[in-house]
């Protein structure tokens, strides 16, 4: 057994998710940070995609819930992990982190960020 992480870190994107109508419509800069755990012997001797996560396909995911507007990052992160999971059902254990910059909170906040782990 060789254990260790699979991490997707700093995925950027421009998005329309947020409570005002002024996000929805202008949009903002939003990162996503994935990390799993997993066994890397079978692909560290096969050398095969098949044997590990696709993390393309996980890149590609979470884009595709990127275009789709949330009002909370709550929804928008937990919506994301559903798919991830649809998609990879063997995926158990992981945890997903959802940014938005500069969220209209009143004052000055470099980050609001939503985090789950499963």
């Amino acid at each position: 057994m060789m254990e260790g992480y699979i991490e997707l870190s700093g995925m950027r994107f421009w998005a329309y998710h947020g409570c005002l109508e002024s996000e929805r419509l202008e949009g903002n800069e939003f990162v996503v940070d994935f990390r799993c755990p997993g066994d890397f012997g079978a692909a560290s001797a096969s050398d095969k995609l098949e044997d590990t996560l696709d993390y393309s396909r996980v890149y590609e995911i979470v884009a595709e819930q990127m275009k789709e507007p949330s009002r909370l990052l709550e929804h928008l992160c937990c919506r994301i992990a559903r798919s991830l999971q649809e998609e990879f059902p063997s995926l158990e254990h992981f945890e997903l982190t959802v940014s938005k910059k500069n969220p209209p909170v009143g004052g000055e906040c470099e980050w609001a960020r939503v985090s789950i782990k499963l």
